[in-house]
């Protein structure tokens, strides 16, 4: 393994530095949504797909207005996603018990196989990258991202993360 250059005292607060860390993001990126992005092309599914199903089988029985403020996309996008995802049997919608106007979404079967397949290939990847950096490291990599995400945010991104 190639020594990493390792910034010291606030040299990372350098717009070079801020520069490198935010082209590593850009290729973590690419590289963490290579395995799914194949995967999904194979039926059809981009993305936006996947974060749907990544979502409600995390959270099943969420809303359709929990899920817009999550991913904090369109109606409509959400929409024309989630219609597919319907219609092709890996998502089932429920009527709310005490809200009738409410759709509660859930994984089917089907839904739930295809999201461990995908969250597989990125579980995978990331396991890898935490044993090689260590405890220390994917604590402080978890602050980043925390930190990342806008102030008024955060609390409802921790609440959600540590259910």
């Amino acid at each position: 393994m190639t020594p990493r250059k390792i910034p010291q005292s606030n040299l990372y607060l350098r717009e070079e530095e801020l520069r490198r860390g935010i082209e590593l993001l850009y290729f973590a990126y690419r590289d963490f949504t290579r395995d799914p992005d194949e995967i999904l092309a194979k039926s059809r599914f981009g993305r936006a797909h996947h974060r749907v199903l990544y979502f409600v089988g995390r959270s099943p029985g969420i809303t359709v207005s929990g899920l817009l403020s999550i991913l904090r996309i369109t109606k409509q996008s959400l929409s024309r996603v989630l219609g597919e995802l319907v219609e092709q049997g890996f998502v089932r919608q429920e009527t709310g018990t005490e809200d009738r106007r409410q759709r509660l979404l859930y994984l089917t079967d089907k839904g739930e196989a295809f999201e461990r397949q995908l969250f597989a290939s990125q579980r995978d990847r990331v396991a890898r990258a935490y044993k090689i950096a260590g405890p220390e490291a994917v604590a402080g990599f978890w602050e980043v991202l925390l930190n990342i995400v806008d102030d008024d945010e955060r609390d409802a991104v921790l609440k959600h993360i540590e259910k």
